[in-house]
């Protein structure tokens, strides 16, 4: 192989917009384009209050179709002449109604402007009973417990509980969903021109992680087991699927179509879909034992290990231990928050909220001075907040904070958990709250940690990836302090869909293996952040009051929900 002939394509749907990178498969960009969800940007479809979040298929198209013309159309004829192979990788789970072509029934006119139509975004948590349903009788039943496999607790982020929630609350829906598919499934499906929904090829990551699927019980969950939670969901289990794909393997070659639209060969390989953290782990070059942390809206740990030494060891609490998900031929083990740098944006705008409407009222200043002033304080007021926690010299200011602003994904699935801030006095100004909640989103991070280790899962090092990885050096000290172990950040700023180009590489032939694309096509590491000694040993002490407020929030919600209940 040539590597200076052979390019590929990584996309990366993330929850704001779908960026698309052009890479040599020695490792060089050559291009990159992102494109911003319009109707998302616009706030349609979601109810923030009801914890409602979707996506329109259109958004999901526009953008893979403007960030594929902008990459191609930056370089010449010739280097796109040579593109070999596209990878893909989303958000999850993230599920959608389709029909039998698998096309989703917000593309059809009926359905166009119906949010249970779309896709249910990964942070969308409206199914919050049907998932414990499905945790009460897993573990209940007269069968297999399914969630053994995904930590013992089903989460409402998830696929069937998703399902569930818009099959008993959407008659129409009900009615017109042939199947349901994973936006990371149809995205591929959708560039290889697929027309019969029993035709795609499934997820290896998606469904063992997301939707309970395992060797062990011969794929999805049983149609008794599916049944006992609705009928309809037993029908349905007959029109998924019953095998998985890992991302090292062609799910089809572009289509005519696509083909002709973006100049390109239909000989280009696309590869099987899978989620963005555990691509962006493979393209944060994750070795086994060393906890890859994608950090953004949310995030999301992944861990490879061996399998020799897993075995039957089940990780309870986490997201999930699935074969060949992350790395083909080891077990790959997520775990995650459901919030990270949205609970810095929460502050942020919790600030921001009053002085946005006082400008845009104001009588001093021009629409175009107000504009400008509104901008510059969205931009800027995070790093101020982060400069001015940082000259805070005592470790503990006596205020303490929790980081479930959007519930708990790991350990121990709960979304009904909230936030909380406790020791405010008169004293306590805006940086210090803004120190509590960067150490709260620490302390859930260490909670992770402390979690493999006490299964017996060990952990080696920690490799930062993502946004706040790359552009908060406060929130990255502060994690290496309270984990008490250095944190080495990834130098590419698409790692995410560096590592789909190198799994589209893998599929096209172009290497063996993913191992041998992540050794060729890494860019290896930057900063590295060491943890600092004094205040390392001054954090294990405001992590036991982390524990403690935690455990005093989570049991007074629980003891308001049985009360609702009864």
């Amino acid at each position: 192989m040539n590597a200076q002939q052979n390019f590929v394509i990584g996309i990366d749907y993330g929850t704001d917009s779908v960026r698309s990178v052009l890479v040599n498969t020695d490792g060089k960009q050559l291009a990159e384009a992102v494109h911003y969800y319009t109707r998302w940007k616009d706030g349609l479809y979601c109810k923030p209050t009801q914890n409602q979040f979707r996506h329109h298929p259109l958004d999901y198209l526009e953008g893979l179709e403007n960030t594929l013309k902008e990459v191609l159309d930056s370089v010449d004829d010739e280097v796109a002449a040579q593109v070999k192979g596209i990878a893909v990788d989303t958000t999850g789970s993230t599920p959608v109604a389709v029909d039998k072509t698998g096309t989703p029934l917000a593309l059809k006119e009926n359905y166009a402007e119906n949010p249970n139509a779309m896709f249910i975004l990964w942070k969308d948590h409206t199914a919050v009973e049907e998932a414990e349903e499905i945790t009460d009788l897993a573990r209940s039943w007269n069968g297999p417990d399914y969630t053994k496999y995904v930590g013992g607790i089903y989460s409402s982020e998830w696929f069937w509980a998703k399902i569930l929630h818009t099959l008993r609350n959407d008659d129409t829906i009900r009615e017109a969903a042939y199947s349901w598919v994973e936006l990371c499934d149809w995205i591929p499906y959708t560039l290889t021109g697929g027309d019969d929904i029993h035709e795609m090829k499934r997820s290896r990551c998606a469904a063992g992680h997301k939707a309970m699927w395992h060797e062990e019980f011969d794929g999805l969950p049983s149609k008794e087991y599916l049944g006992q939670l609705d009928p309809e969901l037993a029908d349905l289990r007959d029109r998924l699927f019953t095998d998985t794909y890992t991302s090292d393997q062609s799910a089809g070659t572009l289509s005519k179509e696509w083909a002709e639209e973006l100049s390109l060969s239909e000989d280009v390989v696309v590869a099987v879909g899978a989620f963005d953290a555990h691509m962006g782990a493979v393209g944060g070059e994750i070795e086994p034992y060393y906890l890859s942390r994608v950090m953004g809206t949310s995030t999301c740990d992944i861990l490879v290990a061996p399998y020799e030494d897993v075995q039957d060891n089940l990780v309870q609490g986490i997201c999930g231990q699935v074969d060949g998900s992350v790395i083909p031929g080891m077990v790959g083990l997520e775990a995650g928050q459901s919030a990270f740098g949205d609970v810095y944006a929460w502050f942020r705008d919790i600030i921001l909220g009053p002085f946005t409407e006082l400008v845009e009222k104001s009588d001093l200043l021009s629409d175009e001075h107000k504009e400008a002033l509104i901008e510059e304080a969205e931009e800027k007021m995070i790093p101020l907040l982060s400069k001015q926690a940082a000259a805070i010299e005592e470790v503990d200011t006596g205020v303490v904070a929790l980081d479930w602003l959007n519930g708990r994904r790991t350990p121990d699935a709960n979304q009904l958990l909230k936030g909380a801030i406790e020791g405010l006095d008169l004293g306590t100004d805006a940086a210090r709250i803004f120190k509590a909640l960067v150490e709260a989103t620490c302390f859930g991070a260490k909670a992770i940690v402390e979690r493999f280790r006490d299964e017996g899962i060990k952990i080696e090092g920690i490799i930062g990836l993502g946004g706040v990885a790359k552009k908060a050096p406060f929130v990255m000290q502060t994690l290496a302090n309270v984990l008490d172990m250095p944190i080495k950040i990834a130098k590419s700023d698409q790692v995410c869909a560096t590592g789909a180009a190198m799994f589209a590489a893998t599929a096209a032939g172009l290497f063996d293996d993913v191992t041998a694309a992540k050794q060729s096509m890494g860019n290896g590491f930057g900063e590295i952040y060491e943890p600092e000694a004094d205040k390392a040993k001054k954090y294990k002490g405001l992590y036991e009051q982390y524990q403690t407020l935690g455990q005093t929030v989570e049991e007074r919600i629980a003891r308001k929900i049985q009360a609702v209940k009864k």
